[in-house]
């Protein structure tokens, strides 16, 4: 699904975000608007990995974020392969099936925190072949599958800025 040209930017265009949160082919356009407007708040750069389960035109997206729009840094990549070459390995992949527990890394600026679809997660084969780069948030053992992609975003981005020290922040 083609993306509107006006919103989406050349990932080259956006190396000044202290991080880039990567949305690996998202289905739930209010998820998708959350992180949208949690990157707008942080200055965070947010990328799309297609094929995505809507149009960013979507009313629904839009809701969750719509005045934000303006402030927001998008990229969108045509498949998952092409947004890890990209990162040449400063990746974070967060997924349920990690040993390595997100707030023991030391992230830097301008990691890709990368996240899976909400029904999926990432492929397996890729969270394999970067077993070192792959973590997980902790939950209890009590049958819960994991948390909502949104909050997971909001989670990690925050814990990562922290080792920051929240730059540029009020």
């Amino acid at each position: 699904m083609t993306q509107p040209a006006q919103r989406v930017r050349d990932p080259d265009e956006l190396t000044d975000a202290p991080f880039h949160i990567v949305l690996v082919e998202p289905q739930i356009p209010p998820n998708t608007g959350n992180v949208a407007r949690l990157c707008a708040a942080t200055g965070c750069a947010l990328h799309l990995v297609e094929p995505l389960g809507f149009s960013i035109d979507d009313r629904a997206l839009k809701r969750a974020g719509l005045d934000y729009w303006d402030k927001l840094e998008l990229a969108v990549h045509p498949c998952l392969d092409e947004a890890l070459a990209y990162f040449s390995g400063r990746i974070w992949l967060f997924t349920t099936h990690a040993t390595q527990r997100y707030e023991t890394v030391v992230y830097r600026r301008g990691d890709a925190l990368i996240f899976g679809k909400e029904t999926a997660g990432l492929p397996a084969e890729t969270t394999e072949r970067y077993p070192e780069r792959s973590v997980r948030i902790p939950m209890l053992a009590n049958g819960v599958r994991s948390l909502n992609l949104s909050t997971a975003v909001g989670i990690a981005t925050y814990r990562a800025l922290a080792g920051l020290d929240f730059p540029h922040f009020l």
